[in-house]
């Protein structure tokens, strides 16, 4: 525990870093305060900062010794449109805005490691500190890779990290393969003929045909895919009419998709595709399918071997063995830190958050990050850059 114990002495300030960070929001590509907190935050470690990249992402660069390896570390920083629903002090300021995944938190301790390895630079090489927007459903990891991430930083492996309400307080959760799901989105559009709800024969009805459709959907898990293969279809939208008495001439759905595999990915979307046009010629009504309308995709985050035994070691350090998952299950929930682990070998793990406040999950109006565990999740960092750039 003496990594932790070390930087004790920072949690004070992370704790202000982080309530600072939650009462000014930002959400997705909008994080221009954000990230000027943490570039003058970087310079005032010492730190060469790069601004800008991915619209509002920044870098900071530090460098220790003549060794010739290079780290990338990455944190999310943007929020999420949600009203927060918490009365503590340190609530969001903006309306329709709040820090509901623990961004801020994550913000809070990569800066924390960046003043520790900055101060106590025992380390040989060099330490990329990304800090990343527009995580939530935006793919700001792939805006950044698009801008030239990795050809202006070469980092030879990349690792990311992210809180996690039901594991317990300061434990870890990591294991080789896929930690988090690929993600698709999809809008169906059923296009028929609008007619007076007295006189259905008369018209195309587009509602019974999504009717249909929605519950046909569902055997694209249960009965088209390998039952050994996880997978998720939900339909979270459903847009149709505006009056009591009139059949509407359209009727639009929206959903995900969410599995393991890149393959299955490719089977869903064709069997979804397949069932739409079948439905609709069953009912007369013509449709549309397209998938990922507004943003790319997130592909399956999957972690490499070497470099999830490099994050276990580093976690063991602070934890002790006891402390770490080595089996977690696999979440169907995305990241796109996948578009970093695409480019780069390396490693996505989770810190337990415990129970907050009101023992709420993620993306709830009254969570919080927890602010006792910003000194384990810093030096986790600090172990992991000692484990991938040793001092020899």
């Amino acid at each position: 525990m003496s990594t932790t114990l070390s930087l004790s002495y920072l949690h004070a300030a992370m704790r202000e870093w982080r309530r600072h960070l939650h009462q000014y929001p930002e959400t997705a590509f909008e994080e221009t305060q954000t990230a000027q907190f943490i570039a003058d935050k970087l310079r005032e470690f010492g730190l060469d900062v790069h601004q800008g990249l991915g619209g509002t992402g920044v870098v900071g660069t530090l460098r220790a010794g003549t060794g010739g390896k290079k780290i990338a570390l990455r944190a999310d920083m943007d929020a999420l449109f949600i009203q927060e629903h918490n009365g503590f002090a340190h609530k969001s300021r903006h309306d329709g805005k709040m820090h509901a995944c623990g961004h801020d938190g994550h913000t809070a301790m990569l800066l924390g490691a960046a003043c520790h390895l900055a101060q106590q630079p025992d380390f040989d090489g060099t330490v990329y500190f990304i800090f990343q927007p527009a995580e939530e459903c935006r793919a700001g990891a792939k805006a950044m890779i698009d801008d030239g991430l990795f050809a202006l930083f070469p980092a030879d492996c990349v690792f990311g990290m992210h809180n996690y309400p039901d594991i317990p307080l300061g434990q870890f959760a990591v294991k080789p393969g896929a930690m988090m799901a690929a993600f698709d989105c999809f809008e169906i559009i059923l296009q028929g003929q609008a007619t007076h709800a007295a006189m259905p024969h008369l018209g195309n009805d587009a509602v019974v045909a999504a009717a249909h459709l929605i519950t046909a959907l569902q055997t694209i898990v249960s009965r088209h895919l390998n039952p050994a293969d996880a997978a998720v279809v939900s339909i979270t939208q459903i847009h149709a009419g505006n009056t009591w008495n009139a059949i509407p001439d359209s009727v639009t759905l929206r959903g995900t998709v969410r599995c393991f595999k890149p393959e299955l990915q490719t089977q869903i979307a064709a069997q979804l595709r397949h069932l739409t046009g079948q439905i609709a010629a069953a009912f007369n009504v013509s449709a549309t399918v397209v998938f990922n309308p507004e943003n790319p995709g997130y592909p399956v985050t999957w972690n490499s071997a070497a470099e999830t035994e490099q994050a276990r070691q580093a976690a063991i350090a602070i934890v002790g063995e006891a402390g770490v998952d080595g089996q977690p299950a696999s979440s169907m929930g995305s990241e796109d830190f996948a578009f970093m682990l695409q480019e780069k070998p390396g490693c996505y793990l989770w810190i337990g958050n415990g129970s907050s406040a009101n023992s709420c999950l993620l993306h709830n109006p009254h969570y919080d990050f927890n602010d006792a565990i910003l000194p384990i999740g810093a030096a986790y960092w600090v172990a992991l850059v000692a484990t991938v750039c040793p001092v020899l």
